[in-house]
């Protein structure tokens, strides 16, 4: 697939076909969706008959973000905008859970504005504190736990991002929309 949007739709147009128990596993990913069966369909043919039209939102998270992360100043510098600004154009924007991945609960976000788009770290950090809100290439993302990770860290959040008693333990799935606050 061209991009995480392409992936996107065709995941919501799949879920149609896992509900009725025609698939079994359903995962989106950046460029892929991963379709599990027993037995497995003839795929291209199942496949023929999907449209991957316009996805319908999900329900909306709000997530409050204190925005001092470590790396602020260093993509206000790689954008060129003043820290400020780009403060006030990630939470003005929103976004959509394109899939999940890295560690439970870390959810890929789209709709990431392209001028706040800046590489990851030259070097990862061994250690990001839970609730870290970052951003890296066109996605932006909050880690649930302590963990390694090499994206630019924007600021924190006090949201509980994972939870195994929670249904679902994940606080954001895939087409989940996403506000962060101030």
């Amino acid at each position: 697939m061209a991009d995480a949007a392409e992936a996107r739709a065709v995941y919501a147009a799949l879920l149609p076909l896992r509900d009725a128990g025609r698939i079994t596993e359903l995962v989106p990913a950046a460029r892929t969706v991963l379709v599990e069966a027993d037995p497995l369909p003839d795929l291209p043919a199942l496949l023929a008959g999907v449209r991957a039209g316009p996805v319908v939102p999900g329900r909306t998270v709000e997530i409050a973000v204190t925005y001092d992360g470590p790396d602020l100043a260093e993509v206000a510098r790689l954008t060129g905008l003043a820290v400020a600004e780009v403060v006030r154009r990630h939470a003005a924007a929103e976004y959509v859970v394109a899939f999940s991945g890295f560690a439970p609960g870390f959810g890929y976000l789209t709709g990431l504005p392209a001028e706040l788009h800046v590489p990851r770290r030259d070097t990862p950090r061994t250690a990001v504190p839970a609730g870290s809100v970052a951003v890296a290439g066109e996605f932006t993302g909050v880690y649930p736990r302590r963990s390694p990770g090499g994206w630019q860290l924007l600021g924190r959040t006090a949201a509980v991002l994972w939870d195994a008693e929670r249904e679902p333990p994940a606080l954001l799935v895939p087409g989940t929309r996403v506000r962060f606050t101030r």
